[in-house]
């Protein structure tokens, strides 16, 4: 009867142990909220925006005052005159896209501005999440704030070479 009790238990044991694992949550919001470094970092990107924005709107507005002009004169002028200025606005235009892809876009310099200001405070986030982590025996710490980011996770419940190995694939072998 020991035995049998002991060899029922012991699946019980395991199912719970492996189901015990210990998970919490961090508001990101709220602690960037208390980190005086991300608000001056985010005036001065907003202050930098605002400048870059009213750049691009005045060589937009440019444009326009070069289009309607052009539209004005446009009954006087020859072909030559004409295809000239056509030119002018259309290169004006590709130089104030251009500009404000430069400031804007994904690769742009507000964005790298943003990544040089901000990751530094993400870092240091980061390493205190996982020392609370560790401190406490948290096996998973998820962002309230975000879909499904998780910030810190035990490194034994990490089954990417499982997966890698499943696909067929070698862990630890990248392809090139």
């Amino acid at each position: 009867m020991k035995k049998l009790f002991l060899t029922l238990l012991i699946p019980v044991l395991a199912v719970t142990a492996a189901f015990a694992q210990r998970f919490a949550y961090v508001d990101s919001e709220y602690i960037l909220k208390h980190v005086p470094e991300y608000a001056s970092s985010q005036k001065q990107l907003a202050a930098i925006s605002d400048q870059w924005q009213k750049e691009t709107d005045a060589r937009f507005q440019e444009i326009d005052r070069m289009y309607k002009a052009y539209q004005a004169d446009q009954v006087l002028m020859t072909a030559d005159m004409k295809k000239r200025r056509e030119n002018e606005i259309i290169d004006k235009e590709k130089a104030a896209k251009d500009f404000q892809r430069q400031k804007f876009g994904p690769d742009g310099e507000l964005a790298q501005r943003s990544t040089a200001l901000v990751k530094p405070i993400q870092d240091r986030i980061a390493k205190a999440v996982q020392a609370i982590a560790e401190s406490e025996n948290l096996d998973m710490i998820f962002d309230k704030n975000s879909e499904v980011i998780m910030l810190y996770a035990n490194p034994r419940y990490d089954k990417s070479a499982a997966v890698i190995t499943r696909l067929g694939l070698k862990p630890g072998v990248f392809a090139q």
